[in-house]
């Protein structure tokens, strides 16, 4: 397994504490790193200003007086007091002699280039017999002008600055570690505290999956990322609670709708097959009545079973494709149907063109509900007018009318008014009829005639163009 496998095969708790661990040490790493080198340099800059600033004239010209320095020096010997530093003469041929200090030094080719007057100063690292190392500064000297010249080399080990190095790194390393280790710490409380609120969100979902409650809400103050995270979870819970309340709520009053066709059914059925049983004829008249009966309650059945289908469907769900239809040739055949069902019925119409983007059975459907309502509603020989001007389809009738205070549940599936329930129906036509002109963006409105006689005005505003659209654009203008 790769690294990055591994990594990843590890909880979110640990991946986040080791993630800060390692981002604090190498900051901290950083930062040691960086203040190691400064001071280094710090240190280094003071020596050799400390070493610019010796001034061995006196030891050097003493040696000179006394003829030490006319030929290498074999045995170190103090001339002079202590400088606290290191002090060699050499000359251009290489040799030198030993003027001050604990050891002598290496002549290098850099105080050979001074001694021969080649070079002015010269700065150097060197490491003596004895394996010292030391910081040499060598620069070109004279005894008188027109003397010959030689040079001077002052040296001073690199010890005083390397001791207090290795004391600093000691340090350095000792307060990374502390500072790794207090970052792990630190880093797995933030990620134990941090989340969580995702642990609760786990908790949560696992106890919804095990026990189907979604009633379960878990807090979600403040306006952080795990908030919104809190709140969404909550809002989906109450929706899938909604949801699944919706479906019960379906099923039960699908089931107490069908129980009424299906006991008239189930009864006409028996009456007819005891007859057969028996030998009992029943009377032509009747038994005719009963075929009849059982034929409605069969088409009853039908339409309810096809409208929970319509209703079962989710919303995204679309019936079928949507393309560019025209209205005005929608509601002139549903308006066609109509006047079947209502031959007692006066239908006068006015459709103007309007051309709408959505599934054209589904919207036949929807008008024909709404005619239907109308049909259902109008007195023997009334009126019912339709009218399609600009996207706006009203269907008004001259009947009963609907109270005020049933008018907001018209649209609520199997909600039927007091008036209603004695007529055939299941309740879902209007709801379908919502939901279709919703899918093509539009609204519907039941609402009391606007002249303010008899009657109930449907309103169905669906969205379009009074003419086709050139293919490929849309009907519908851009929002």
């Amino acid at each position: 397994m790769s690294p990055t496998a591994r990594f990843r095969a590890l909880p979110l708790r640990s991946r986040l504490a080791l993630l800060v661990t390692v981002a604090v040490a190498l900051a901290v790493a950083a930062v040691a790193a960086v203040s190691w080198v400064m001071v280094r340099t710090q240190l280094r800059d003071q020596l050799d200003r400390s070493l610019l600033a010796t001034n061995p004239n006196a030891q050097v010209s003493r040696a000179l007086l006394d003829g030490r320095c006319t030929r290498p020096a074999d045995t170190p010997q103090d001339i002079a007091g202590n400088l606290n530093a290191t002090v060699q003469i050499v000359t251009s041929d290489g040799a030198h002699c030993w003027v001050s200090g604990p050891a002598t030094l290496p002549v290098t080719a850099v105080d050979k280039e001074v001694a021969a007057g080649r070079r002015r100063a010269a700065l150097q690292d060197v490491t003596t017999a004895d394996g010292t190392d030391m910081r040499v500064y060598t620069f070109p000297a004279q005894t008188q002008p027109g003397a010959p010249v030689f040079a001077v080399s002052v040296a001073k080990p690199l010890a005083d600055i390397d001791k207090p190095l290795s004391t600093l790194a000691w340090v350095l390393l000792l307060v990374c570690g502390i500072g790794v280790v207090g970052a792990g710490a630190a880093g797995l409380w933030v990620a134990r505290t941090g989340l969580q609120p995702v642990d609760e969100l786990t908790d949560a979902v696992e106890h919804i999956a095990r026990t189907e409650d979604l009633t379960v809400r878990i807090p979600d103050e403040g306006d952080d990322e795990i908030a919104r995270l809190s709140r969404s979870f909550n809002s989906m819970t109450a929706a899938l609670a909604s949801s699944q309340e919706r479906q019960a709520q379906l099923i039960a009053d699908a089931g107490h709708e069908l129980r009424t066709p299906l006991t008239s059914l189930r009864t006409n059925i028996e009456l007819l097959a005891r007859s057969e049983d028996t030998g009992r004829a029943i009377p032509p008249e009747d038994r005719k009545e009963l075929l009849a009966s059982v034929k409605a309650q069969m088409t009853e059945l039908a339409a309810l079973i096809g409208d929970l289908q319509e209703l079962s469907r989710p919303d995204a769900v679309s019936p079928g494709p949507l393309q560019v239809v025209a209205l005005h040739e929608i509601a002139g055949a549903a308006l066609s149907r109509a006047r079947l069902r209502g031959p007692e019925l006066e239908f006068g119409s006015v459709l103007e063109p309007w051309y709408v983007r959505g599934e054209a059975a589904a919207l036949e459907r929807a008008v024909v509900n709404v005619l239907d309502n109308a049909v259902k509603f109008s007195p023997p020989g009334g009126a019912v007018e339709v009218t399609l001007r600009a996207g706006e389809l009203r269907v008004r009738d001259h009947g009963p009318g609907i109270p005020d205070e049933d008018l907001p549940h018209v649209f609520d599936r199997f909600w039927r008014s007091p008036s209603a329930r004695a007529l055939p129906g299941s309740g879902l036509g209007l709801s379908i009829v919502a939901r279709t002109v919703a899918r093509a963006g539009g609204s519907a409105e039941l609402r009391a005639a606007a002249d303010g006689g008899p009657g109930t005005e449907a309103v169905l505003r669906i969205p379009g163009a009074p003419s086709p659209p050139p293919p490929g654009t849309s009907v519908v203008p851009d929002q």
